[in-house]
């Protein structure tokens, strides 16, 4: 027997033999809902960025806005 058939004989066991090991059912569980959990807050965390520099983004143009009203009334001031 090669080892690649002797492998493959272990990892899937004949229909009706009880597998050596038990099945960790909770453990596998657990880690889906960190997996799901961990997902969820990478979501997060990219939706407040995009809403961060969408602010960001609009108190620049605030100021821009502003810097150009300031400039037009010095002007007009001074000259």
């Amino acid at each position: 027997m090669n080892t690649t058939s002797l492998t493959t004989r272990k990892l899937q066991p004949v229909l009706g033999e009880p597998s050596a090991t038990p099945i960790p059912i909770k453990e596998i569980t657990e880690m889906l809902i960190y997996e799901e959990l961990s997902r969820a807050r990478i979501h997060d965390s990219r939706e407040a960025t995009r809403v961060r520099q969408a602010l960001e983004l609009r108190s620049a143009r605030r100021w821009d806005r502003i810097a150009r009203w300031a400039a037009k009334r010095a002007r007009r001031f001074d000259g």
